[in-house]
């Protein structure tokens, strides 16, 4: 079995979500992580949320088949040590804020003239530059200034909070790691590195293609709940059932639309479909009115043999496990834990027919590689022992 990123060298500095999902993802298709920690406490993740053992499960979640070195980059033999790593690196990732690296000596300009072929990814919440480079924020400030949490929710209600750290993953992990394959393609034709300055708030922004068109197409100003995509039409919303749970109604195109009203013995329905906010209101009221008549169960049974009615269940999250089709493609992974057993972690959703995806190794206590890579660099074990009690690593 082949691994795509075999032989990539990667450098994670990063801490938390956004930066150690992205190398996750290099990881799992065979690169080489090795997560920089602090010698006091390491990423802070390791730290937060429920605890399996000194780790919590969200650090076993994001940082397997990793490998992590100790280092003090403020310390002049832990500083030099890391540029020795990354003569060596193909890639670093880091998530400070923007000028943090340089101060230590360690930015980009710095390290490209250690090695000009690294490829240096750094995640902020606002980019290198501009008056918000230096703000500090979450997924939700980001989120925000995207546009994103303005157009979430009903009319009339107030915005709501999402649950998903779209920002953290989807503009910066994701875009992150999109980047860093990018600029190996292209240094495969160089021999060049580059600098990926990945701001989670455009990245974010980069997920509302649709919405944007719409803003630059002289349409009326997208609006919560008024837009194709957000509630305004009774083709595409959310019901409740008999038994209080719900069901999302997708049936867009008017061929699913048509099947859906015919399927439910409404064909009056078919030409109401996107009429004007009077008919929506009413058509809304009298979809709810139908499927208040059943279980949410009870309709999928009732829709299970016709795949074009676009009808399915809003499935809460310990259900989706058990989904028939997320079952058969065997989407999560159970992934042994020394102490804890089997533990269930999110899988690969690109399923690649030649490098898979694949686990090799579970996620490193703190510093549990540093004297196996610094063996590597040609340090001896009276030197590693020397730097260990300077407080160097």
């Amino acid at each position: 079995m082949t691994d795509a990123l075999k032989g990539i060298k990667v450098l994670d500095l990063s801490r938390l979500l956004p930066g150690p999902y992205c190398t996750l993802i290099l990881a799992d298709h065979g690169a080489e992580v090795i997560k920089i920690e602090s010698p006091e406490e390491g990423d802070y993740i390791r730290k937060l949320g429920v605890m399996l053992d000194e780790d919590s499960a969200y650090f076993w979640h994001l940082n397997r088949n990793k490998k992590s070195v100790t280092l003090n980059l403020k310390d002049p033999e832990g500083k030099e040590i890391f540029k020795r790593m990354v003569k060596e690196a193909d890639v670093l990732v880091e998530s400070f804020r923007p000028g943090v690296m340089e101060s230590l000596d360690l930015g980009y300009e710095q390290l490209s003239k250690i090695n000009p072929a690294l490829i240096y990814c750094a995640i902020t919440g606002y980019g290198k530059d501009g008056p918000y480079k230096s703000r500090a924020g979450h997924d939700l400030n980001y989120t925000s200034i995207a546009g994103i949490n303005a157009l979430s929710g009903g009319k009339g209600e107030s915005p709501i909070v999402p649950i998903m750290q779209l920002a953290d993953v989807g503009g910066g992990s994701l875009w992150g790691s999109i980047a860093i394959l990018i600029a190996l393609q292209a240094r495969s034709n160089t021999g060049r590195g580059q600098f990926l300055d990945i701001s989670m708030t455009e990245g974010s922004i980069a997920c509302l293609p649709l919405q944007v068109t719409e803003l630059f197409s002289n349409q009326p100003i997208p609006r919560r709940n008024e837009g194709l995509l957000s509630g305004f039409f009774a083709c595409y919303n959310i019901y409740e059932t008999k038994d209080e749970k719900h069901l999302s109604l997708g049936a867009l195109e008017r061929k699913f639309w048509k099947v859906f009203c015919e399927a439910v013995g409404r064909p009056d329905w078919v030409d109401q479909q996107f009429g004007p906010a009077e008919v929506q209101q009413k058509l809304k009221e009298e979809v709810a009115q139908l499927f208040f008549e059943k279980t949410r169960d009870e309709w999928v049974d009732y829709f299970s043999d016709n795949d074009d009615c676009c009808v399915e269940p809003l499935l809460e999250l310990h259900e989706v496990e058990k989904h028939p089709q997320i079952e058969f493609r065997k989407f999560f992974l159970d992934v042994e834990h020394p102490q804890r057993g089997k533990l269930k972690q999110l899988g690969f959703p690109c399923k690649l027919s030649e490098t898979p995806a694949r686990v090799t190794k579970n996620p490193p206590r703190l510093g549990e590689d540093t004297e196996e890579v610094l063996s590597g660099l040609g340090l001896s074990g009276e030197e590693i022992k020397a730097l260990k009690r300077k407080g160097s690593i």
